[in-house]
């Protein structure tokens, strides 16, 4: 589905309550970074990625909220980046923005419908070991990060499914509104 048409997005809240009866859980996981450096950043450029990993996360949340309503709660848990929490120097500034932006729509989200049982939090990876991070930092490996990464690994994706699964499981009923930062350590830890 395209994560910026709203109508794609009534059609697939309608198919997951048909399917399933109800609808529980949204992880809004569609996001892009694009591989430009700071002053390269277009307007096109930045109109598009604040569509995809901003106006997307929104639509999902406003589409999804009402048939979460309907049974009864529910778990919302957005993927942003910690370059949405500090800044990073080779992040390209649209991306930190709409990632900042997914940060603070989360908090927003949470306050808003925690008296109906649907509770939202995000997801924010570091150096994650994906096509993104490959085609983001041009000829860079990516293992070459390995030594600003206190935890001394590259993170992989199953890393962050599992904060995910926590974040939509039951086992986080009392987490609403909050950031799990899954970086090896990069921002929790400064020598």
């Amino acid at each position: 589905m395209d994560v910026t048409n709203a109508q794609d997005w009534e059609k697939a809240i309608m198919l997951a309550e048909s399917e399933y009866g109800t609808l529980d859980i949204l992880v809004n996981n569609a996001g892009i970074a694009l591989p430009q450096d700071y002053l390269d950043v277009s307007s096109e450029d930045w109109d598009r990625t604040m569509e995809i990993n901003s106006k997307g996360v929104f639509l999902g949340i406003k589409y999804a909220v009402p048939a979460m309503q309907r049974a009864g709660g529910g778990s919302i848990v957005n993927t942003s980046s910690i370059a949405g929490i500090v800044g990073r120097p080779l992040s390209s500034p649209a991306y930190a923005a709409s990632k900042g932006a997914v940060r603070v729509l989360t908090k927003s989200t949470a306050g808003r419908f925690a008296s109906e049982n649907i509770r939202c939090n995000s997801v924010h990876p570091g150096p994650i070991n994906t096509d993104m991070i490959r085609s983001v930092t041009h000829s860079v490996d990516p293992e070459s990060r390995v030594g600003s990464i206190p935890l001394g690994r590259i993170g992989q994706s199953i890393d962050v499914a599992y904060g995910v699964l926590y974040l939509a499981s039951d086992e986080s009923s009392f987490v609403t509104g909050i950031e799990l930062v899954i970086d090896g350590g990069v921002t929790g830890i400064r020598e």
